[in-house]
């Protein structure tokens, strides 16, 4: 059999004297217990939008098996969804240096030849390119879904979710058939003696370690603490430049990386939005005097609808709640005080006293989540309100004027703002 081509498809091409098992196996220890909290983290995410509860909130229509659905989305505690979202977007943020420097360490895995062997080494290769490809898809487009700079082909939403399954199913295979090597990999060194050892002592790993193991190795630039550092710094750096958006108080001000972080222009009562008025098309002629709230009932059954002005809306009687607006893209508010009608009282005013769903329908022209469907227990929980004023002020056009829905622990995309109407379900 020939032998391997020049360059980087043979072993000796790659020198680092610090690359080898044991190194992989460290990075990819810290990847096995974080990717399980970020699979979670995102099917939460999921079930947040409720998606058996109605077409319109589903956006993977085509999931089938992939898109199982467990439990309707609680309504409390109201912090649930900021909770999530900020575990998801802060870890995977935090996780890029760490899955740089993993793809780094098997840089010559990814040449090693021949390509096939056998077919456990084909199906290893199988699931080394589902689990980098999957990857870089999954860090890219969340990373681009945060920065709300959506450049890639079709919606966020479906393509981060078939990616996150097949980005799964490559992690499955590949801890399977790798994790023995990868437990004896670590305990052919002390990670404590490792942290010990700095340039002058560091040694290459034997070349009968593993394939990652360099057979000619160069002189070390670099030990594996300087590594380890280097890639948890980065991390650490990273989470510190990016939770503040999710958990507000001090930390919003260090949050840099953020898109939302401390983007206010209002004083210290405004807080951050994604879409403005003007971005979805709102006039001041839709939500001027003219405007006016429909309130009806679906099915047969129905009768005519309510319709009300905003003038009818504030006689009613107000209700104040304490709570956040949290977003897929991580970020979120501290709790507003936000004031209006419960959703209960106008399910009532519709002639539905036990509402199943309402689908609640804005102004807004065109784009993704101009209306949504909220279950049973959100219309149901006393927080939940068609809000007319936030922090003892009219709400601001951007922030939803005249009407907007709020209700605890969903995501924001679904407290929908410009609210036109509210059909109720029996």
């Amino acid at each position: 059999m020939a032998g391997p081509p020049p360059g980087p498809f043979r072993r000796s091409f790659w020198r680092s004297p610090i690359r080898g098992p044991w190194l992989t196996s460290v990075f990819g220890l810290m990847l096995l217990a974080a990717i399980p909290v970020m699979f979670v983290t995102g099917l939460l995410s999921y079930a947040a939008y409720n998606p058996d509860l109605s077409p319109v909130n589903d956006t993977t229509p085509g999931k089938g098996l992939l898109g199982f659905y467990l439990f309707s989305w609680p309504t409390h505690p109201v912090w649930l969804y900021r909770l999530n979202q900020g575990v998801h977007v802060t870890l995977g943020l935090m996780l890029v240096p760490i899955l740089l420097f993993k793809l780094w360490s098997v840089l010559p895995k990814l040449f090693e030849w021949p390509p096939l062997r056998s077919p456990a080494h084909m199906l290893e290769r199988v699931s080394l390119f589902l689990l980098v490809g999957g990857a870089g898809f999954e860090f890219v487009t969340g990373i681009l879904n945060i920065q709300t700079w959506y450049k890639f082909p079709g919606s966020f939403y479906p393509l981060h979710f078939y990616g996150a399954w097949v980005f799964t199913a490559g992690f499955v295979v590949h801890v399977s058939l790798k994790l023995p090597t990868m437990i004896r990999a670590l305990r052919s060194r002390s990670l404590i003696g490792e942290l010990r050892t700095g340039l002058a002592r560091t040694r290459p790993e034997p070349p009968d370690a593993g394939y990652l193991a360099s057979p000619a190795p160069a002189a070390p630039t670099i030990s594996r603490r300087g590594v380890l550092a280097f890639a948890g710094a980065g991390s650490l750096l990273i989470g510190l430049l990016t939770v503040g958006q999710s958990a507000g108080g001090p930390l919003r001000r260090t949050a840099l990386l953020a898109p939302h972080g401390q983007d206010v222009t209002g004083g210290r009562r405004d807080f951050q939005v994604n879409k403005t008025a003007a971005e979805v098309g709102i006039t001041t002629s839709q939500t001027g005097a003219s405007w006016r709230l429909t309130v009806g009932k679906a099915g047969q059954a129905a009768r005519a609808p309510v319709v009300l002005s905003r003038a009818d809306l504030l006689r009613m009687e107000q209700h104040t709640a304490s709570l956040p607006i949290a977003c897929v893209e991580g970020w979120s508010t501290e709790n507003q005080a936000w004031t209006g009608v419960r959703l209960r009282d106008l399910a009532l005013m519709a002639g539905v006293t036990r509402p199943a769903s309402v689908l609640v329908q804005s102004l807004q022209n065109g784009g993704a989540f101009g209306q949504t469907v909220l279950s049973a227990g959100q219309i149901m929980d006393p927080d939940s309100l068609l809000a007319l004023r936030v922090n003892g002020a009219d709400l601001t056009p951007d922030h939803g004027y005249p009407a907007r829905v709020i209700v605890p622990a969903i995501p924001g995309v679904h407290n929908t703002k410009w609210v036109a109407s509210l059909t109720f379900q029996a």
